[in-house]
């Protein structure tokens, strides 16, 4: 499956931590988003690993997954790239 992901956390350090923790899931593509494909155990894992470092109570994370059919339609403009993985997991 192909997901987005947006996070707002609070801690400097808790942002820094779950940031490295995301880059053994997906690539980095803004600030606080991330983007790319992944298994149904790769998801269950991140899903599992972010409930462990986010405070509920004070940190926002969104997990959007696209469709294959909405993916192409997605616009990037300005100096934004389109992320080509398909079918390639990072982690698992």
């Amino acid at each position: 499956m192909y997901l987005v992901l947006s996070y707002d956390i609070v801690s400097n350090r808790r942002r820094r931590r779950i940031h490295k923790l995301l880059t053994g899931f997906l690539r980095h593509v803004q600030k606080s988003v991330f983007e790319g494909e992944l298994s149904d155990r790769g998801y269950e894992d991140l899903r599992h690993v972010l409930g462990e470092e986010m405070d509920p109570e004070e940190d926002n994370v969104r997990i959007y997954r696209l469709c294959n059919r909405c993916r192409p339609a997605t616009v990037v403009l300005g100096t934004a790239f389109r992320v080509e993985e398909p079918g390639q997991d990072l982690l698992f």
